[in-house]
């Protein structure tokens, strides 16, 4: 935005320059017109002079003075090609500093497109990880309900001492496995009785 700004500084300056040499062109073209409408009447005075057949003196400073007016409008037109070239090098850098903010323009929209699609995937992300932890929430207190179940279910079976400290998991799974196993040898022993 900083570069933008500051290419339109750079915009409205050259094309205030360029409106000032238009300005001074057409000053000039101005003066150009007013010595050659000079210069007419001084060769029409020429030749009414000659054909009066006026003294050589006259003439000679008719044709002095036209000589001078003839530099005037040779150093004019010379100034006139000058402007014109300033004046297309002007437009040159006016078209060129257009083309950048329009190439930076179109790099910041790019960024800002980026940006919002940037912005949307995080909150995206952020919608799931909130679902995860609900779920989270959920399996975790599914599981200390479970396993709550599976504590009293083991230490409430006969001839199992309640426990006197807080277990750990390895803890209820060894005594579950010990249970498991008591069941098995009675079944196996059962079976071996033909009990069914």
């Amino acid at each position: 935005t900083g570069t933008i700004s500051s290419l339109q500084r750079q915009l409205e300056i050259q094309g205030s320059q360029l409106r000032r040499v238009t300005s001074e062109k057409e000053t000039l073209l101005r003066k150009m017109r007013e010595q050659e409408n000079q210069l007419q009447a001084l060769s029409t005075k020429i030749c009414s002079l000659v054909e009066e057949e006026r003294p050589e003196e006259m003439l000679m400073a008719m044709e002095k003075e036209n000589m001078s007016l003839k530099e005037v409008v040779t150093e004019q037109e010379s100034k006139l090609v000058e402007q014109k070239e300033l004046i297309n090098e002007l437009e040159g850098t006016i078209r060129q500093l257009r083309m950048e903010v329009v190439s930076n323009q179109k790099h910041i929209q790019k960024q800002q497109e980026e940006q919002e699609e940037l912005q949307n995937q995080a909150e995206e992300l952020q919608h799931k990880e909130l679902q995860t932890r609900v779920e989270l929430e959920s399996i975790t207190s599914r599981f200390e309900r479970y396993r709550s179940k599976i504590i009293q279910a083991a230490f409430n079976a006969t001839g199992i001492k309640p426990p006197q400290t807080e277990l750990t998991d390895e803890e209820v799974l060894e005594t579950m496995q010990k249970i498991i196993n008591e069941r098995m040898e009675f079944h196996q022993l059962l079976k071996q009785k033909g009990i069914k």
